[in-house]
């Protein structure tokens, strides 16, 4: 029989968690009554009952797991690391516990992996949320895609699924601050895309924020492309061209025009204020990269976990990963 993992991250979602297992398992039992189901909640330190409620509902259900970090690592990270609790031949990256992100396309999911497709993503084609989140996600796709190596399918989030082969080729990339739907495009494989509605949260709040969802964005562009450095090389190139260009101009016409040539404090001013805007600009573009890079080579774990239910051992990680097939084999063994 056949594993299907499902990874759900949470953080305060008393209201919703019991109803997510709830759903899921509902789902399973109807509809995907030949497969095995893993559901794996990774807890971000929830101050509510959240974590209270998720043991009660593993003490009398074996295929629950709850990971509960010692504290807030943001749902990327956090998620990430749930991943390598994931024993399933093929798992659901992220369905978060208040069920945006409709459980209902599972089966679809599943059939689609069954027919060849290693990789079947959810987009997010039809929004219930305002006009100017929606124009901003686009034109956040819109850049990426136009900056990157690689294709990232337009309103594509983590809720899709994952044959083991591409989930192993995700978890190889040591990444301190990993954008999952980004990693999942650059692995490859063979892949389709379903498209759904994202529905209203009926329970709770988001979690979200819009200084959240802008580090992401500026995570995903200076991760995954050089183009902002080599757009500051280029823009440096060009400045420096017309810089020169106008002090030859001003020699000239100076010469040509003296009393009505250019002079004075305001060109001097509006000149120095324009190129210090252009060096901050281009400084901070480089901020950027450097932070990424110390964030990364400081080391240390992406999650330190406080406790862990219905797991018997920690995965250790992987820096010198087997070959993807010997992976997926002992992985398998391993979940028995």
């Amino acid at each position: 029989m056949k594993t299907i993992s499902v990874v759900s991250p949470c953080y305060n979602e008393e209201d919703n968690v019991a109803v997510c297992h709830q759903v899921v398992r509902e789902i399973f039992e109807k509809h995907l009554p030949g497969y095995r189901l893993e559901h794996v909640f990774v807890d971000n330190a929830s101050e509510d009952r959240t974590v209270e409620i998720v043991k009660e509902i593993a003490a009398r259900d074996d295929t629950v797991k709850l990971v509960v970090n010692s504290r807030n690592y943001g749902v990327f990270r956090s998620t990430f690391n749930g991943l390598r609790y994931a024993t399933g031949d093929a798992v659901i990256v992220m369905l978060p516990v208040d069920l945006q992100d409709p459980p209902e396309l599972i089966p679809e999911f599943v059939r689609l992996w069954e027919q060849g497709n290693e990789v079947v993503l959810g987009a997010r084609s039809t929004r219930d949320e305002s006009t100017v989140m929606r124009t901003a996600r686009k034109l956040f796709y819109r850049i990426v895609n136009g900056l990157s190596d690689f294709r990232i399918e337009p309103d594509v989030g983590e809720f899709s699924l994952l044959d083991r082969k591409a989930v192993d080729a995700v978890l190889a990339h040591e990444d301190n601050y990993p954008y999952i739907r980004g990693i999942i495009a650059s692995v490859g494989f063979r892949r389709t895309v379903v498209h759904y509605t994202w529905r209203a949260r009926k329970r709770g709040v988001s979690k979200h924020n819009l200084a959240m969802l802008i580090d992401q964005a500026l995570n995903a562009i200076f991760a995954f492309t050089r183009a902002p450095m080599r757009l500051c090389t280029l823009a440096g190139f060009a400045i420096s061209l017309a810089s020169i260009a106008f002090a030859l101009f001003s020699v000239v016409y100076y010469l040509v025009a003296p009393d009505s040539a250019p002079r004075g404090t305001t060109t001097i001013i509006t000149a120095l204020f324009f190129l210090s805007g252009v060096q901050l600009l281009f400084i901070g573009m480089l901020g950027e990269y450097v932070m990424a890079i110390h964030t990364q080579v400081r080391g240390g774990p992406m999650v330190v976990e406080r406790e862990r239910v219905n797991i018997d051992a920690e995965p250790e990680p992987d820096r010198n990963p087997r070959p993807v097939a010997e992976v997926s084999a002992a992985k398998r063994k391993a979940a028995g």
